[in-house]
């Protein structure tokens, strides 16, 4: 898949967990300054992610996330470019 179809997954993804506009999602993105971003939309994040990108997180891999720039990083070194 390209990397801007990639990229289109993952800010559909972000954007209806989130419940943000696509235009919206940036690397900066994270839990600080997102409302929408708790532990629960965080833990559907990654079970969404490892679905639709079919790919599978360490547990060291979830817990580092602290941004929308830390994903787009786990889910390069799983081989999916974005």
């Amino acid at each position: 898949m390209s990397r801007e179809l990639n990229y289109i997954k993952l800010t559909n993804i972000l954007s209806n967990l989130l419940d943000v506009s696509r235009e919206e999602i940036n690397d900066d993105m994270s839990p600080e300054n997102t409302n929408s971003w708790d532990s629960y939309n965080g833990l559907m994040m990654v079970s969404e992610l490892e679905e639709k990108f079919d790919v599978s997180f360490t547990m060291e891999e979830v817990v580092s996330v602290r941004n929308v720039k830390d994903i787009k990083f786990y889910l390069r070194k799983h081989g999916i470019e974005i």
